[in-house]
């Protein structure tokens, strides 16, 4: 079994039974995908004390999270507590363009799941879990055009946890409770948080341009900021910075 199947399994295993879930998922399709979903994906860690969930570019026209249970939880409560975050956090966004699943029992959709990444979706599209500080990069095109590597998507989910019971139950909202509809990150807000201090400007020499880096690992890190300024610069061209995430991702496969 491959690395990339081991955590697939860990985190989203089939359900053991009919009625529960080890998983739920919730996207927001274009045109913002990323400036709504980041709300969640910061609000949930730091109002609700979860585990991050993995964040995917669906291949398509959306991006998604996608949250583990420890244990098997009843759809009906899954349903409650997605409900409860689309109230709290995406309170802007449209309720056509939220995504959620399992879906309410009288939601527009079938319940079916959607597929796990990676996969190819179309001609040079392929779904797949994205790194946060790299999230940001997809919103206009939610899809890698090259298949990542399998390696590298294990990566992406090695350090996530699944939400334990007891956290699962608190972050449920009362029954009979409305939830007030929170305000979304703001469409031209999609930061993630701040880089740490390895990815930050080089600093600059007496001619002002960045110091040359001293070793083979330094060379790394001034290459990966290079990258992560301009994926993040709103000046450079979109297809750039979407060339700039893609090198990026490669040199995190091969590192």
């Amino acid at each position: 079994m491959s690395t990339l199947s081991v955590e697939l399994l860990r985190l989203y295993p089939p359900p053991p039974s009919a009625g529960t879930v080890r998983h739920a998922v919730l996207a927001v399709a274009q045109p913002a995908p990323w400036s709504g979903l980041s709300a969640v994906w910061r609000g949930v860690q730091a109002d609700l004390g979860l585990p991050a969930p993995a964040i995917a570019v669906s291949g398509a026209d959306t991006m998604q999270l996608w949250f583990s249970f420890a244990v098997p939880a009843p759809v009906a409560q899954v349903r409650m507590f997605l409900a409860g975050l689309q109230a709290r956090y995406l309170g802007d966004v449209p309720a056509r363009l939220v995504r959620l699943w399992p879906q309410a029992a009288d939601g527009p959709d079938d319940g079916t799941r959607p597929p796990l990444p990676p996969r190819q979706v179309a001609d040079d599209q392929w779904s797949a879990f994205v790194a946060p500080d790299l999230a940001p990069v997809f919103e206009d095109t939610p899809w890698l055009d090259i298949p990542p590597g399998d390696d590298g998507q294990a990566a992406q989910l090695r350090g996530l946890r699944a939400i334990a019971p007891a956290s699962f139950e608190a972050a449920l909202p009362a029954p009979g409770t409305v939830l007030p509809a929170g305000r979304a990150a703001p469409l031209d807000d999609p930061a993630p948080a701040p880089a740490p201090a390895a990815a930050r400007a080089a600093p600059a020499t007496e001619s002002g341009l960045p110091a040359e880096p001293a070793t083979a690992d330094a060379a790394h890190d001034a290459a990966r900021r290079f990258l992560l300024q301009a994926m993040h610069d709103p000046e450079v061209p979109m297809a750039l910075r979407i060339d700039a995430a893609k090198a990026l991702l490669a040199t995190r496969e091969r590192s």
